[in-house]
């Protein structure tokens, strides 16, 4: 593993810790920023030295193991109890004071390089096991070389409280973990559930030596190394190496010691620990991120969610307003002259709302003041509104782990807080064609004055003729308009029609029929108008959506996503 692995690995790890944050349980986040934290702080100090803690309970006998790998009368065991208050290290090579410093221990012991003074002792009868795993077997009785920084922790079960927070601490830092035990507490409870089982998957890191089989016979201290094994596989750490030894002795103190020799010669130790924390803590995000949730539903949530918000905001009565209101001034603006006044006493729909064109002016300073006349505030609206939020956050999350779930709400609902007032603004905001006056409408008016003329004109000049015949004065001339006949292609005379009559005939019939036809046309018009209006109303409300619910909601499942991928590499 190279140390590109696990700075990539650290900065994965922190990329799913700032994802998760406000998400997953604080006390799962502190302790991955522990570990990254502790990854890039032991990343800068020395990748000469591997730090290797030896662990125990009072009484196992840890501290004699440390004095039989030094080869010296470092640690001094007692009958007093605690016997370790504060660790000691014996550390082989220069240049690892800026380490110790790093792991708070101020006794330090500097061992001269080279081979142990002793050799192994002879074997007692009985089966043999190799050392796998991180390390190879030495074949030879090989001292400890430069580059091995060897602690004694205290007490792990000391009845002191500061003697086991400074062992904790140490065993979060090490490199290397041997755990010493002995006969009688092997199978300790509080050995295996509080501190075993927590490094499930660093077997890789882990030793765990038998002391005192010295006090045991061959037959009974392979029994008991095979039991011993099996318990810690139970916890998870099913290939870390299980020696035996005895301190008193030396037996098996010369296969520990050439195992931490070669430990301290690879120099991996101390990234196969960092990475295996980091691949720990990151599995224990990815279990709690559970599994992304489909997006396949997204386009249908989306459509149903902004259809209820719509509804919400009254954008069919809206619409229905738009296109009444277009009607109406389409009917005032081309209508019969003489009937169209009738049209105008009838109140504009969208005036009501509020969204007339000289009522719907924004102010410039602060158009968040105009609020209209529709329904949006009203309980029953702002429980449909709610129902809709619900249900598009449910559908979105579906499959989304409980944490991404709640935080979700929790912002859908912030919004939806906002969501009435925000509605009201961009129904009012939107460009809804109020005031625009086709040309046809122009057009079309004209005609109906100059046909209105025609007929006046003509009904004046009956009036005019009626006038000086009833009173006997010279009479008009009256140009006729013959009908019928010759005119015609017929045989016979023809009608003749004055002209003042054909006027107000033709002023009637033609000012009724464009009245109908421009009516029929002005329906026409007033539904695109409307078509129009719902499309600029739906985008309103859906940028509202964008900006209240959909784009929150949308950030916890990139944020879920995220913490996945990250966490995904972490834990590769």
């Amino acid at each position: 593993m190279s140390r590109i692995d696990l700075a990539g690995r650290t900065a994965a790890l922190e990329a799913a810790v700032r994802e998760a944050a406000g998400r997953l349980d604080a006390p799962l986040l502190d302790d991955a920023r522990r570990v990254a934290e502790r990854a890039r702080e032991r990343g800068g100090l020395s990748a000469e030295h591997t730090v290797v803690a030896l662990a125990g309970a009072t009484g196992s006998g840890k501290s004699s193991v440390f004095n039989a790998v030094a080869g010296e009368q470092i640690a001094t065991p007692g009958v007093r109890r605690p016997t370790t208050s504060h660790a000691m290290a014996a550390v082989w090579g220069a240049g690892a004071d800026p380490l110790l410093d790093w792991l708070d221990v101020p006794s330090r012991h500097q061992m001269p390089a080279g081979p142990a003074p002793e050799e192994e002792p002879p074997a007692r009868t009985g089966p043999t096991r190799s050392v796998t795993g991180l390390f190879r077997r030495h074949r030879t009785p090989a001292g400890v070389t430069t580059g091995l920084v060897l602690l004694d922790l205290p007490d792990h079960d000391s009845v002191v409280v500061e003697h086991r927070v400074r062992a904790e601490r140490l065993v979060e830092r090490a490199d290397l973990l041997v755990w010493v035990v002995d006969p009688q507490k092997y199978a300790d409870a509080a050995l295996h559930e509080r501190y075993l089982r927590p490094l499930a998957g660093r077997a890789d890191v882990v030793v765990v030596v038998l002391n005192q089989i010295d006090r045991l016979s061959v037959s009974d201290a392979e029994a008991m190394r095979a039991d011993l094994e099996r318990l810690v596989a139970a916890d998870g750490l099913g290939g870390a190496r299980v020696l035996t030894a005895s301190a008193r002795t030396g037996e098996g103190v010369h296969a520990l010691r050439g195992l931490l020799a070669e430990a301290a010669q690879r120099r991996e130790a101390a990234t196969a620990r960092l990475v295996l924390d980091e691949r720990a803590v990151a599995e224990r995000i990815l279990a709690a991120s559970g599994q992304a949730p489909s997006q396949r539903a997204g386009e249908r949530a989306k459509g149903a969610l902004v259809a209820a918000l719509e509804d919400s905001a009254g954008v069919p009565t809206v619409v229905e307003a738009v296109r009444r209101s277009a009607t109406k001034d389409a009917r005032a603006a081309t209508g019969w002259p003489l009937t169209r006044w009738i049209g105008r006493l009838r109140p504009d729909p969208l005036r009501r709302l509020g969204l007339a064109p000289d009522a719907a002016r924004l102010p410039e300073d602060r158009p968040d003041l105009v609020r209209s006349s529709l329904p949006a505030t009203r309980p029953g609206v702002r429980a449909s509104a709610a129902s809709a939020v619900r249900a598009y956050v449910d559908q979105m999350t579906a499959g989304a782990p409980d944490p991404w779930v709640l935080s979700a709400r929790r912002r859908a609902q912030d919004g939806l807080d906002r969501l009435p007032d925000a509605l009201d603004q961009a129904v009012v905001g939107t460009r809804l064609e109020a005031g625009r006056r086709p040309l046809w409408w122009r057009v079309v008016g004209v005609l109906q004055w100059l046909v209105l003329a025609a007929a006046v004109v003509g009904l004046v000049w009956l009036a005019a003729a009626f006038a000086l015949s009833y009173f006997q004065l010279p009479q008009l001339p009256t140009p006729v308009l013959t009908v019928g006949g010759d005119a015609w292609g017929g045989q016979g005379a023809g009608l003749d029609v004055p002209w003042g009559t054909v006027l107000v005939l033709a002023g009637a019939v033609v000012g009724v029929l464009l009245a109908a036809g421009s009516r029929v046309c002005a329906s026409l018009g007033a539904r695109r108008r409307a078509v129009r209006a719902r499309k600029r109303l739906r985008e309103s409300v859906a940028r509202v959506a964008d900006d209240l619910v959909r784009v929150p909601v949308a950030d916890e499942m990139v944020a879920l996503a995220r913490t996945r991928a990250a966490a995904s590499i972490a834990a590769s």
